[in-house]
């Protein structure tokens, strides 16, 4: 059995290794008759740096050009809906809502938390924290869902409320 397999292996490789000549013979004959195309290029132009020698005007890159603009955005909007940029942050407006979950409640007579988890941290919330990236406000709190009114900006620049919800997560156990 083993010299039939031996046998048939020398013979495919002998098989392979025939015929090479016809094929560099086909190769040069076509190499003769092609004849390759190539465009001539135009001479690049040449670089000239600018120069910035206005050392005395704002920097383009200076984060505080933004908030600028932000302020005189905010103070053209005729809907006075523009969010307190003055305000102290809270903790949990560093987080984009879609990576906030909302995992359970608390009562005590006089008051309603919601317990919200953001990178692996526990919040406890009330009516009137903010939440998200988008300044938003938490508007109501119930068993299973936390409501919210944000602002934000339309395409237009003008400042919008928007409502989001933040639902319950069924625990995984």
């Amino acid at each position: 059995m083993k010299r039939l397999f031996l046998i048939t292996l020398l013979l495919s490789v002998y098989g392979c290794t025939s015929s090479d000549d016809e094929l560099k013979q086909w190769m040069a004959d076509a190499r003769k008759d092609v004849h390759p195309i190539t465009p001539h290029l135009t001479e690049p132009k040449t670089f000239e740096p600018f120069i910035y020698a206005e050392q005395s005007q704002v920097d383009p890159f200076d984060p505080a050009k933004i908030t600028n603009a932000l302020r005189k955005l905010a103070a053209k909007s005729n809907n006075g809906l523009a969010p307190d940029l003055s305000r102290r942050r809270e903790p949990l407006e560093s987080y984009p809502l879609d990576s906030i979950q909302m995992v359970g409640t608390l009562s005590r007579p006089s008051m309603r938390y919601a317990l919200l988890r953001a990178d692996g941290v526990v919040y406890q919330i009330k009516v009137g924290n903010y939440v998200g990236q988008n300044f938003g406000i938490v508007t109501q709190i119930s068993d299973n869902q936390v409501s919210l009114k944000e602002v934000v900006q339309d395409a237009s620049g003008e400042w919008v409320e928007r409502i989001s919800k933040l639902d319950l997560q069924e625990s995984s156990k």
